[in-house]
């Protein structure tokens, strides 16, 4: 049965409506659920009670940042369209700018961490379009809308929250000033708070971890991130194979290399001379344009599915990377 075109869209967008409470617009500072997290921010990490409350009486509930949350582009995109968004001659042009603007931090980057440089450009390229489109929310107003008002996921954003205060006494950041995505990704490279005190690093030696000027610090962290997942250097990520009847039944999106490359290639799938038997893999099935492709992706591959967990993503990126390299050593 055809669902009415406005019940649909609520459903669609996980029925914002009936997530808000009745409190969703008044001042943080006076609800209970906040009064209990200023508590916890007190008695587990000596914030000041009275600071916060001032911090939390001037956020602005994000009724956007709720409406995005709900419609995430990987729910609804095919392969075909993730493309066409991240593969175009646009973006592969800004692409080579960047790199050759940040040649020797990216050199430095790669030397350093072991990763690619054209990979630290592809995820920057894809997450913000190079440092243009960082988001303009208030952090700490995202995160709060995220973690009292939308409770699908209010414990994840929650802990967000926590890990952005931390993150702010600890590298003297001014709270007021940070802006970043609607669900508190932040700069060049979109890190959420629990990941950047965790893989952010001060990659221009100023003392301070700082994704808002300049693009070295972004740069490093992009770089230690992918080296703390096990990036290797050089070693290749995947490739478009084809397959018989047999071995595309094999095809999925499950991410995790899972079954050495040896027996996807005595099942029909024509994998690279370049890989080895023992390599594990895992074949991925993606529903492009003019049909579905099939691609055996390694581990370097399943290092850029922990930035983002979404095959389709990983393949823009490393797409995108392909795409970058090629123009940039043309020229």
């Amino acid at each position: 049965m055809k669902r009415p075109a406005l019940f649909s869209r609520l459903l669609g967008m996980g029925c914002l409506i009936c997530l808000l409470p009745l409190s969703a617009q008044a001042n943080y500072s006076e609800r209970s659920d906040v009064h209990e997290f200023i508590d916890e921010m007190h008695q587990e990490h000596g914030f000041d009670k009275d600071q916060m409350r001032r911090w939390m009486s001037e956020v602005k509930q994000q009724t956007t940042a709720l409406e995005a949350i709900a419609r995430p582009a990987e729910g609804v995109l095919t392969w075909g369209d993730y493309r066409r968004i991240f593969l175009n001659d646009k973006r592969i042009d800004q692409g080579v700018e960047f790199w050759k603007e940040n040649q020797a931090l990216l050199n430095r980057a790669e030397k350093k961490y072991g990763v690619d440089a054209a990979f630290i450009v592809a995820i920057i390229g894809v997450e913000t379009y190079y440092g243009r489109h960082a988001g303009n929310y208030p952090v700490l107003d995202a995160l709060t809308t995220l973690g009292f008002d939308y409770p699908p996921r209010a414990p994840f954003f929650r802990k967000q929250l926590k890990h952005f205060l931390l993150m702010v006494r600890e590298e003297k950041l001014n709270i007021k000033q940070l802006t970043g995505s609607y669900a508190g990704a932040m700069g060049m490279p979109q890190f959420i708070p629990s990941s950047f005190r965790s893989y952010a690093v001060d990659f221009d030696g100023d003392g301070v971890r700082d994704f808002w000027s300049g693009s070295a610090d972004s740069i490093g962290s992009v770089a230690n991130y992918f080296k703390r997942h096990g990036w290797k250097l050089g070693e290749p990520v995947a490739a478009q194979v084809k397959v018989n009847d047999q071995a595309a039944a094999l095809g999925n999106r499950e991410m995790k290399p899972h079954t050495p490359v040896a027996d996807f290639r005595r099942a029909g799938v024509s994998a690279p001379d370049a890989y080895a038997d023992k390599a594990l893999a895992t074949l991925l099935k993606l529903d492009a344009t003019d049909g579905d492709e099939y691609w055996l992706a390694l581990n370097n591959f399943y290092v850029i599915t922990r930035y983002n967990h979404s095959p389709l993503y990983a393949m823009a990126v490393y797409q995108l990377s392909q795409a970058i390299t090629e123009k940039y050593q043309a020229k």
